[in-house]
């Protein structure tokens, strides 16, 4: 903190985001040190859905097209499951299934990047054990709550003034993209916001609430920007946290 604030009394503004990067990532190590088991129970409904229970990380390979600056770059991704155990166990469940491998980025407009919608009339995952698509609640922990809230839009609840846990507040802020008039529609399809915190304050803009921010982009995120649509998604691996996934659907043959 005291080379933190060094670097503000310098004005050295180019320091500040890195810096910050470090102490949270410290801040976060010990908060799941100090975790003895999930803090909560996931609402029965859900609860035997594929849940992230703690943190994971996972790395995206992408292949970068015609771009001579850029041909191929590893974002590494760390994803929330405290604050998200139902979106984040979602998105591993499909990584483990290799859904996303070969799969183009379909949007990349400068506010957001987004991919994981497949080909053919489905817009989701289909599940072939069910053979439906399969989907997830709208799941946004609220500050000073012990566990999320479900289903509902953060101003459809009437807490118009509440603090999110996981805010759009950083640049490559990772959450699921849905139906804008059915909150339970996520399936497979995620973006990153490509925004700066200064331009999109927290719990002051039109995403935090209405969208589940599941994970943030730690390294490599600044070439997010880079991306156009039809760039490859060679893979996605999950390189820590495996273990926190309970009722993988991925194992279940068919």
């Amino acid at each position: 903190m005291e080379e933190l604030q060094q670097i503000v009394e310098g004005r050295n503004r180019d320091a500040v985001a890195p810096k910050q990067k470090e102490l949270l990532k410290y801040v976060g190590d010990v908060e799941e040190d100090m975790v003895d088991s999930f803090p909560y129970e996931v609402p029965e409904e859900y609860r035997s859905m594929p849940l992230l229970k703690g943190r994971a990380a996972v790395d995206m390979k992408v292949k970068v097209k015609d771009n001579p600056n850029l041909e191929e770059c590893v974002f590494h991704i760390v994803l929330d499951g405290y604050n998200a155990p139902v979106t984040a166990g979602n998105f591993v469940d499909l990584v483990q299934r290799h859904f996303y491998d070969g799969m183009e980025i379909q949007r990349a407009d400068g506010f957001v990047v987004q991919t994981g919608d497949p080909e053919g009339p489905a817009e989701g995952f289909i599940d072939p054990s069910t053979e439906k698509t399969r989907t997830i609640p709208l799941e946004i922990m609220v500050d000073g709550e012990k566990a999320p809230v479900y289903g509902s839009t953060l101003e459809e609840l009437g807490l118009y003034k509440a603090q999110t846990k996981l805010p759009f507040n950083a640049f490559g802020t990772m959450a699921m993209a849905r139906d804008e008039f059915e909150n339970n529609s996520a399936s497979s399809q995620v973006f990153w916001l490509l925004k700066e915190s200064e331009l999109t304050p927290s719990n002051a803009n039109i995403l935090d609430g209405r969208y589940a921010v599941f994970g943030y982009v730690t390294e490599n995120e600044d070439f997010l920007a880079d991306l156009k649509v039809g760039d490859v998604i060679e893979s996605i691996q999950v390189v820590s946290g495996l273990e926190n996934l309970v009722n993988p659907s991925y194992k279940i043959a068919g």
